[in-house]
């Protein structure tokens, strides 16, 4: 069932806030813009499940400038695999001299030989499960603070999947903290929902209306055809869909309710081996994914922001077809908005004072995905001071402390009521 209220309005389109196009004194914008890759999969090079692709939205942006000089993955073949494609198509001069190396410090090593140029950004879509931490498998941003601190960094959400849940969440911690004191250059980690125009326009209208957000409710369902990958159906591997997937909208309730008191986070889930969790429509290899380790099908989640207003999420795994159903509604005195469709149609839903009719702002052509690339860029090349980043590590940390404690709160539930029926 939507959220959406059936009485509503079609309002005037929003347009994109202005942005600015001066330069300022020093920066280099016609000199070639070095980069280093982190990760040949589907968030670097796209894929038909959705719009993430970090290597087009930085060709766009950069265009001739872009000069990819090293692709660090650990499966080689795939990596070349992708730059063969990118050689063959009209960006291939960003990619003609690209090599695949293993790791970061044969990178470094190329660069202190004068091979290669150091970067002025590096971007990492590897695996959370490594990176975010401060293990020797998962301490990648460590590496790059020692071996790179001048260079820009852009890393993919969710910032580490890392076990067990309270080492991993406080490892995060630190690692935002010490980017934050000892990093030189932006860091920005991809929760690109908070670029969407709609998400600025009802930012926009808490703000000018001074008003004090009481209540979220979100929800996340996936259309799960195109999930092909084992590993995002076995929840020791990527953590579970709360975490890797659910932890968009997680996000952007913290974004608009605030710092949430995590002792309060309650949820409870439906298990795959539930009559009601049985899938009907799954593409994966089921064999290779233990029945234990399945992920949950549904979970249902509250909790308390330490304004005291409250806060709902419920992310499924449910819908056949490609397109998923996403909404996040926010609730102040008088007023309702509501964000609909954020991966396909944007659109802004605003009821207020003085009427019951919700107004529908609707967004064509909003591209968060390459508004959140120019943003990083921009501020690397420090275009404009009024652009900033609209998500830093340190708060990225949190929206994964979240996530972490929906699972945990979900799991707990579910072993409770195993006791006391008795279940296996």
């Amino acid at each position: 069932m939507s959220f959406l209220r059936a009485t509503f309005r079609i309002s005037t389109p929003l347009r994109a806030h202005p942005r600015a196009t001066c330069i300022s004194p020093g920066t280099p914008q016609n000199d070639d813009f070095h980069v280093l890759m982190f990760g040949a999969g589907d968030a670097m090079f796209g894929t038909d499940e959705g719009p993430w692709n970090i290597s087009s939205k930085l060709e766009h942006r950069l265009g001739p400038r872009l000069k990819v000089d090293a692709l660090i993955d650990f499966n080689g073949p795939r990596a070349e695999g992708r730059l063969t494609t990118k050689r063959e198509s009209f960006v291939h001069e960003a990619y003609n001299d690209t090599v695949v190396l293993p790791d970061i410090e044969e990178f470094k090593r190329r660069v202190e030989a004068g091979i290669l140029k150091e970067p002025r950004a590096i971007f990492v879509a590897t695996p959370p499960q490594a990176r975010g931490g401060l293990g020797p498998d998962n301490n990648l941003e460590v590496k790059i603070n020692e071996l790179f601190p001048n260079s820009a960094i852009f890393t993919e959400k969710p910032i580490a999947t890392g076990i067990p849940a309270d080492q991993s969440v406080g490892e995060a911690k630190a690692v935002g903290a010490m980017l934050a004191t000892q990093h030189k250059a932006p860091i920005s980690v991809g929760y690109v929902l908070r670029y969407l125009k709609a998400v600025q326009e009802m930012k926009r209208i808490i703000k000018e209306n001074n008003l004090t957000v009481m209540a979220t409710n979100a929800r996340y369902v996936t259309a799960y055809e195109m999930a092909l990958k084992t590993d995002w159906w076995d929840k020791t591997k990527m953590q579970g869909p709360i975490i890797e997937q659910g932890t968009h909208i997680c996000d952007l309730s913290r974004y608009f309710g605030g710092e949430i008191e995590i002792e309060t986070v309650a949820a409870h889930s439906l298990e795959a081996h539930e009559k009601p969790g049985h899938l009907s429509k799954t593409n994966y290899d089921k064999s290779a994914v233990l029945d234990a380790n399945r992920i949950p099908r549904a979970t249902a989640a509250s909790w308390k922001y330490e304004s005291g207003a409250v806060g709902t999420l419920l992310h499924a795994t449910a819908l056949h077809g490609k397109d998923y159903a996403i909404e996040i509604e926010v609730y102040a005195d008088g007023y309702q908005l509501i964000l609909s469709d954020p991966f396909g149609s944007p659109a802004i839903h605003v009821r207020k004072p003085g009427s019951d009719i919700a107004e529908i702002h609707p967004t064509p052509g909003d591209d968060p995905f390459q508004t959140e690339m120019d943003t990083f860029i921009d501020t690397v090349e420090n275009v404009d001071p009024a652009v900033k980043i609209l998500s830093s590590y340190e708060d990225a940390a949190k929206t994964y402390e979240l996530t972490w404690a929906v699972r945990k709160s979900s799991e707990e539930s579910t072993k409770r009521l195993n006791k006391k029926y008795n279940r296996v």
